[in-house]
């Protein structure tokens, strides 16, 4: 059989689209009244399908998680082989269904009932079993399906997760949900990176911190530096504060030129001012700093400008910052 591949792909798109569309004018009273009772839900919220929907599901359960509303997934089935003791009268459970009737929501809904859950349903059939028992119903019907059978769940689906985002996105708004709360529930992530990660938490100190008088010798300070595997050593004055720093590329620009190097004073030939950072600020920032000059190496200070550690690009780099 051979179709036109490209005009097939955008009637899929136009019916996908137009199944989110027609949701708009459906929303009223009873989505708002299904973001207040998710608000006020003391204990979790119980998200419920299966098959296509459970995957739906499972997607809505994991953004409410992440998203400051406690959450997990209930696999319809397996409701009722054991599960089912996950869900308190404190929960509210939101089941994810196009028809609302299939076997395992009949034998679940009376038992939800007795515990004393709310009900949320989304759902394609609004005289279904599920929209009866339920406490709040949203209409997800959509007129047809992408598949040319109108078998297999396309526009459904999709239409269903724009209205699981709705009210994630909603709730997370009500809930005042910020960059910096989002990044504590993503610690692994960029962003958690980003926002959390401190610049005292990466840089090097001890040993692995070569700090030098700045009256030592070249020599002396180069012995420093591979003693601490590091590529630079932060000079200090006579009064312990920042007075300069000495890199990998100081001693090559030197090297041609000053052929009694190693014996001379490290002040004489460090980069004197150099760019530093406080220990409180974000390793982010530093990052940027360091690729905005071109450089690799950057002292950590105190607010006295004494040197309290170093940051090294190559460890910016594997705390996963870009």
């Amino acid at each position: 059989m051979k179709i036109n591949i490209l005009k097939r792909a955008r009637e899929v798109l136009d019916i996908e689209a137009e199944a989110i569309r027609t949701l708009k004018p459906r929303l009223g009273n009873s989505f708002k009244e299904a973001v207040d009772l998710i608000l006020k839900t003391k204990g979790r919220v119980v998200v419920s399908g299966m098959g296509k929907t459970g995957i739906i599901a499972r997607k809505l359960s994991a953004t409410l998680s992440s998203t400051g509303t406690p959450s997990l997934f209930l696999h319809l089935s397996e409701a009722a082989h054991g599960d089912l003791g996950r869900v308190t009268s404190d929960d509210t459970v939101i089941i994810i269904s196009n028809s609302g009737s299939t076997e395992e929501i009949k034998q679940l809904l009376p038992f939800l009932k007795k515990i004393g859950a709310k009900i949320v349903a989304l759902t394609g059939k609004v005289k279904s079993i599920l929209a009866k028992y339920s406490d709040v119903v949203l209409d997800v019907s959509v007129r047809k399906e992408a598949c040319p059978l109108g078998l297999v769940p396309t526009a459904s689906t999709t239409a269903t997760l724009a209205m699981a985002d709705a009210l994630a996105v909603c709730l997370l708004e009500l809930k005042g949900f910020k960059e910096k709360d989002f990044a504590f529930y993503h610690p692994g992530g960029m962003l958690g990176k980003q926002l959390l990660l401190k610049v005292e938490d990466i840089m090097r100190t001890g040993k692995a911190n070569p700090v030098v008088g700045e009256e030592k010798t070249v020599s002396s300070v180069l012995l420093k530096i591979t003693q601490a595997r590091a590529g630079a050593a932060t000079i200090v004055d006579k009064k312990g504060k920042l007075a300069g720093i000495f890199t990998d590329g100081d001693l090559r620009r030197h090297l041609g030129t000053d052929k009694n190097l190693p014996k001379l004073k490290i002040k004489e030939v460090m980069t004197r001012n150099p760019l530093a950072i406080t220990a409180g600020k974000l390793a982010a920032e530093a990052m940027h700093i360091l690729q905005k000059k071109k450089i690799d190496e950057m002292p950590v200070v105190d607010k006295n400008r004494r040197p309290i550690g170093l940051l090294d690009v190559q460890d910016l780099l594997k705390a996963g910052l870009v």
